[in-house]
């Protein structure tokens, strides 16, 4: 597929090889795109500039979402060498992990501000800054979970993060639209991921999904991939302000066949 021939693409917030982020790197890939990365941490580095290698990307950059003078000189670099570009992967959420198990009542005041933070507002923060460089027609994809519309167990505070991402969406999307640019986000189920592993219980979860959802399986990071290159492409020229669902149908599901049978 050319799809993306000639187009442009930074992901920010791969972190290793089962990273929903790394997924769709793969597929922009693939469909032609020319990649650049960034990494959240030191710590990060060494597993994400092998997979850099394997698709023959030469910009990585580290970049805490929450510092402006990072996220600033993250694209002066990508100006300086990648030049403008036409699509941006925002693949970032942060929470404690106390606050990701337990009753949700007992949320900490700076572990709600973080997760707001890093999960939502640098959504803002990134296009804000990344907006001299985009292309005309250029898009802007981030990622959300159900948990951002129904209660799902351990979710707590990053489940009122992911609403406030969605939220941000719609409005980037009013936003942005006489520029020229579209936002949407994707809505996956349950990945086993470096980010999942905070949860409390995941597993559990996991496996209760996967039983559950109508096509009666695990989701992958390919699967989100190929959506993530269709939201991306001009195939999707006229989809903005969108949550796209790529989680086997389950959040058509008011209730299971277990929970019926039971």
């Amino acid at each position: 597929m050319d799809l993306l021939k000639g187009k442009k693409a930074l992901i920010v917030g791969i972190a290793n090889d089962h990273s929903i982020a790394w997924g769709i790197a793969q597929a922009l890939k693939q469909a032609g795109a020319e990649l650049a990365f960034s990494y959240a941490g030191e710590s990060l580095e060494r597993r994400v500039r092998p997979l850099a290698e394997q698709l023959g990307v030469s910009f990585v950059q580290q970049c805490d979402v929450s510092d402006d003078a990072q996220i600033a000189t993250l694209f002066e670099r990508l100006g300086a060498e990648f030049g403008s570009f036409d699509i941006l992967v925002h693949s970032v959420a942060y929470a404690k992990r106390e606050d990701l198990s337990g009753r949700f009542v007992n949320s900490s005041r700076d572990g709600w501000r973080i997760a707001m933070d890093v999960s939502a507002f640098s959504l803002v923060a990134l296009t804000k800054a990344a907006m001299p460089l985009l292309n005309p027609n250029a898009s802007i994809l981030t990622l959300s979970y159900y948990g951002a519309e129904k209660v799902i167990p351990n979710y707590n505070v990053m489940g009122v993060a992911k609403a406030a991402l969605e939220a941000t969406v719609r409005y980037l999307a009013a936003d942005l639209g006489p520029d020229g640019l579209r936002v949407n986000a994707i809505s996956a189920g349950p990945i086993r991921t470096l980010s999942a592993s905070g949860i409390g219980n995941f597993r559990r979860l996991h496996r209760a999904f996967t039983s559950a959802n109508p096509m009666r399986r695990a989701i992958t990071i390919e699967d989100v991939g190929n959506t993530a290159l269709w939201l991306c492409s001009e195939l999707a020229s006229g989809v903005t302000g969108e949550v796209v669902y790529v989680d086997g149908g389950y959040n058509v599901l008011g209730m299971s066949e277990e929970e019926q049978s039971s």
